[in-house]
């Protein structure tokens, strides 16, 4: 009898994936419009135009750009897209909402260039655990995306895992 000891779970043939390669890598700035009201409340087309021209871009060069309003003010469409035509060409990504939207979105982008192909008759186990917390919303975009073709899908960590699903 030996007394060596076996991974079962490295033997096992489970793939795990790991949400945490997903997520945004880089800074992440806000860009406020409240910053750009007039008494807090008011969007002047004139005086914001005249901001924006006066605004150093290079802030936020390179990173991923969540466009909001903190303000309790009602901020006309174009006001956006004229912030995101600004940001555009220096940002890695810009989106409308705030911080947490903005991660989401990446991470739902990043998800939809998965090759699901890739994942095809195998064993995979989507992390449960990490050291960043990963929005509910990138576990359902996994799932759909590799449902079609994994032989079974689980959540957790191999050594101990929650069923989601399996082919028949």
């Amino acid at each position: 009898m030996s007394d060596s000891i076996v991974n079962k779970v490295a033997e096992s043939g489970l793939i795990t994936f790991d949400l945490e390669d997903f997520y945004p890598k880089g800074e992440i700035a806000v860009f406020d419009l409240k910053d750009y009201l007039f008494m807090g409340l008011i969007l002047k087309e004139k005086d914001y135009r005249a901001a924006l021209l006066a605004t150093d871009w290079t802030q936020y060069q390179d990173k991923y750009v969540a466009i909001t309003c903190t303000a309790d003010a009602i901020i006309p469409m174009w006001a956006n897209m004229l912030a995101a035509s600004y940001l555009q060409p220096i940002a890695k990504d810009v989106v409308f909402g705030n911080e947490q939207q903005l991660i989401t979105n990446v991470l739902t982008k990043n998800l939809a260039a998965v090759n699901g192909e890739e994942y095809t008759d195998k064993r995979v186990v989507v992390k449960g655990c990490g050291d960043i917390a990963i929005p509910e919303t990138a576990y359902v975009d996994i799932t759909n995306k590799l449902r079609p073709f994994a032989k079974s899908i689980m959540y957790g960590e191999p050594c101990s895992t929650v069923p989601i699903y399996k082919k028949r």
